[in-house]
C-alpha cells in the first residue's frame, strides 16, 4: 500500500510538472517558484506586518572630504519616549550567531556600524496584537538603520558577511550587574518557530535543519 501511495504521489507531481512546463512553453522547469515583490520602485522594503512596538529608522550617510559621517541617534527623532542610559558594542565573527535573547524591561536599539547582520524578532507577548509573529531584518553599514526592539520581544542576530560585524546597542536601561534583565534560549529552541541558516553560534549551536519564516526575503 505504501509503495502504491508513493508512486501515486510521484505521478501526481510529474503530471503537475508537465502542466507547468506546457503552460510556460517548456522553459519553466517543474518546481520553480517566481520571486515575489520585496522592494518598491522607491527602494523601500515591502514588509509583512511589523511586530507591535518595533521601529526601523533608516538614515543616510553624508559623504565628506575625508570619508563619510552617519548619525546614529538623536533625541529629536522622537523614536520613542525613553532615553539612552548606556551604549555598548558587540563584535560577531564571520557567520557568528547570537540567539535567543529577551528583556523584561529594557528597550534595545540596534545599529550595525560595520558589516551586515540578519536580525530576527519573535513576539511571545500574549497580550500583543502581533502575538506569534516573526520579523526578519537585514541591516548593515551599506544601508544604515536603527532598529528599536521593545521589552519582551525575543531577538537573535547572525553575521551575514565574511568579515567581523560591529553591532551597537543604545539601551534605555543600563545593565544591572547584580540582577541582569536578560533571559536566554538556545538558538535551536523549539519555543521559537524559526531556524537560522548559519552554522556558527556564539551562544549555542543551532540545528542542522534550516527554515524560512513567513515574510522572509
Amino acid at each position: 500500500m505504501r509503495d502504491t501511495a508513493v508512486a501515486h504521489s510521484r505521478h501526481s507531481r510529474e503530471r503537475e510538472g508537465g502542466r507547468v512546463a506546457k503552460r510556460s512553453g517548456g522553459w519553466r522547469l517543474p518546481g520553480s517558484v517566481q520571486d515575489r515583490q520585496s522592494i518598491t520602485a522607491e527602494w523601500r522594503y515591502v514588509e509583512e506586518e511589523r511586530i507591535e512596538g518595533v521601529e526601523l529608522f533608516e538614515m543616510k550617510s553624508v559623504i565628506t572630504h575625508n570619508g563619510h559621517l552617519t548619525e546614529i541617534y538623536r533625541a529629536d527623532w522622537k523614536l520613542d519616549e525613553a532615553g539612552v542610559e548606556q551604549v555598548f558594542q558587540r563584535v560577531l565573527e564571520p557567520a557568528g550567531l547570537s540567539a535567543w535573547h529577551v528583556h523584561e524591561f529594557t528597550r534595545d536599539r540596534l545599529f550595525v556600524a560595520s558589516g551586515a547582520l540578519r536580525i530576527v524578532l519573535y513576539d511571545a507577548r500574549p497580550d500583543s496584537t502581533t502575538f506569534g509573529r516573526i520579523n526578519e531584518f537585514r541591516i548593515g553599514s551599506v544601508r544604515p538603520a536603527l532598529l528599536t526592539i521593545p521589552p519582551k520581544v525575543w531577538h537573535g542576530v547572525e553575521n551575514l558577511s565574511c568579515e567581523r560585524a560591529l553591532l551597537l546597542n543604545l539601551v534605555d536601561r543600563a545593565y544591572r550587574y547584580e540582577k541582569p534583565d536578560h533571559y536566554r534560549l538556545p538558538a535551536d529552541s523549539d519555543q521559537i518557530p524559526y531556524r537560522f541558516r548559519g552554522a556558527g553560534s556564539i551562544d549555542a549551536p543551532p540545528r542542522a535543519a534550516t527554515g524560512v519564516p513567513l515574510g522572509s526575503r
